[in-house]
């Protein structure tokens, strides 16, 4: 599914500094597998996550999702790629304010062409398996911190894509709502087979994946098994 080859990644600070933040990354990644990339703030690990969600470009290196290879497309080829084959999660929920639960699950349905009754059909069966059916209405203010990341869950699943990207997801949210979260995580990759990314510089968290990666100083110092074979925590 992922094939990462020798990715650098540098940006420049000014003539001639440079800063390079990735520095010959090899990862591959098996379709179904789920990943924690764990590291600390400037380790690298959220570039990284950038260079997998399409998001960014590496500086030298090669990155193929599915076999094809992801710096020869073009912006709206990428464009795509994030609509149809990745689903973003991220620490700060990124769901528009003045929109409805349901609303927000349906707007990468817009974006994909879907017709109106599909995606709302769609979005309330993903927001039932959040267990958000009773706030479908609500917008984000109206909701807690574990219910706007359960809608940004169910936003990311919406165009089926085959890719969770999962960036620090847990990170605004007290211990016992992440582990909830978590638990989410574990049973969409048990049940719905998703190959999952969950970025974090929690390594509690990151344990409870199956396998484990850990990102220091742009390289990847550890690569092993986590605690969790696909169960949940509770």
């Amino acid at each position: 599914m992922i094939e990462i080859r020798n990715v650098v990644k540098r940006y420049f600070a000014g003539t001639p500094n440079e800063i390079t933040v990735l520095d010959g990354i090899d990862l591959h990644i098996a379709s179904g597998e789920f990943v924690a990339i764990v590291g600390q703030s400037g380790s690298g690990k959220s570039t990284l996550m950038n260079i997998i969600g399409a998001l960014d470009q590496p500086s030298s290196g090669e990155y193929e999702l599915g076999g094809t290879p992801i710096q020869r497309m073009n912006r709206d080829e990428l464009a795509q790629i994030r609509n149809q084959k990745i689903g973003f999660v991220f620490q700060s929920f990124n769901l528009i304010p003045r929109n409805s639960a349901l609303k927000n699950v349906e707007l990468p349905m817009v974006y994909a062409g879907v017709k109106p009754a599909e995606r709302q059909r769609r979005a309330k069966e993903l927001l039932t398996m959040m267990g958000m059916d009773e706030r479908m209405d609500h917008q984000p203010n109206e909701l807690s911190g574990g219910q706007k990341q359960r809608v940004a869950i169910a936003r990311a699943l919406a165009n089926n894509p085959d890719i969770i990207l999962a960036d620090e997801p847990t990170g605004a949210l007290d211990s016992k709502t992440g582990n909830l979260v978590m638990d989410i995580f574990l049973r969409i990759h048990r049940e719905e087979k998703k190959t999952i990314l969950f970025i974090t510089h929690s390594t509690e968290l990151a344990e409870l994946c199956p396998r484990v990666v850990t990102v220091k100083d742009g390289r990847i110092v550890s690569d092993k098994a986590g605690s969790n074979r696909g169960g949940t925590l509770s």
